[in-house]
């Protein structure tokens, strides 16, 4: 995101990476970045990054990740994990890392319905946000 990102050994063993492994059970260091993901998901014209965009600072432990709206306008839909040639369910990865986010206080983006939405962006958005 914004700042200077500098690559070191702490960096690339990041305790955010593990952290974020842990909690969604997927290796974040299985992707290298293909674009699969990103080319097939259906919301990525409406997210700040794509998915693979995210995984990648994963990768580096940067924790501004935290601050992205893409985890909150991911639908969870699966169709990233489908087309991933290493298996990497990348919803499960938007999902620890909204986990993170509501542990830090960080607030999801808000909820407007001043116009339709499709039935599994509020299934997807309710789940998220209530307990």
């Amino acid at each position: 995101m914004a700042g200077e990102l500098r690559l070191s050994q702490e960096a690339l063993e990041a305790a955010f990476a593990r952290k974020v492994e842990n909690l969604s059970g997927q290796n974040p260091y299985a992707c290298y970045q293909c674009g699969k993901c990103s080319a097939g998901c259906l919301f990525a014209e409406h997210m700040d990054l794509l998915p693979n965009q995210i995984i990648r600072l994963v990768q580096l432990g940067d924790e501004e990740v935290l601050a992205a709206k893409a985890p909150w306008v991911c639908a969870s839909c699966l169709a990233c994990a489908v087309r991933c040639p290493k298996g990497v369910d990348i919803a499960a990865v938007m999902e620890a890392l909204r986990q993170l986010a509501l542990r830090q206080g960080k607030q999801p983006v808000a909820l407007r319905l001043d116009r339709p939405y499709p039935q599994i962006a509020l299934v997807g958005v309710f789940r998220k946000v209530t307990p």
